[in-house]
């Protein structure tokens, strides 16, 4: 019989490839300046969006659990104007992600009940509890990049100019 530790770990490492290749599928048909457009006057970037993903990965998993002395700027998450290239950000996310994978390989029955209390996150209790959160987290914001993704492509096909504004 496989131990419970080994069937956390499996399960939550296949559920974040899953939402990463859903991230990466919205990304793919899109230019550089689609990922930083937004189709709305409110709202965010999957650009932006990526960046916080990929800033909250680092945060609560990397430098939280992996100990990887990352320094946060969640604000700038959502206002950068640098407008990486998509190459850029995915690489950036793809990075967050393996720092994930790499993580959960490594955890214990005893690191999952680990406590565990960050800024944003002072109530989460154990690192179970952080991995399920940012999981969900992740997923949350996939269905907005859908969204976005969604109306990017119906814009375009009406062949109007997507807005690029930040």
């Amino acid at each position: 019989m496989t131990d419970l530790a080994f069937n956390i770990g499996m399960n939550f490492s296949r559920y974040y490839q899953v939402i990463a290749d859903k991230i990466r599928a919205l990304a793919a048909p899109l230019t550089d300046d689609q990922i930083w457009s937004r189709p709305y006057p409110y709202g965010n970037s999957i650009g932006h969006l990526l960046l916080h993903i990929t800033g909250n990965l680092n945060y609560y998993i990397g430098a939280q659990i992996a100990d990887t002395g990352y320094v946060r700027n969640r604000d700038l998450e959502f206002t950068d104007q640098t407008r990486k290239s998509k190459d850029d950000l995915l690489k950036a996310f793809d990075s967050a992600m393996t720092l994930v994978q790499d993580t959960i390989a490594k955890q214990t029955a005893t690191d999952w009940a680990a406590p565990y209390s960050a800024k944003g996150l002072e109530d989460a209790g154990n690192r179970f509890a952080v991995f399920l959160r940012c999981a969900a987290h992740m997923d949350h914001h996939v269905g907005q990049m859908m969204y976005l993704q969604k109306e990017i492509a119906r814009q375009g096909n009406r062949g109007q100019v997507i807005g690029t504004g930040i």
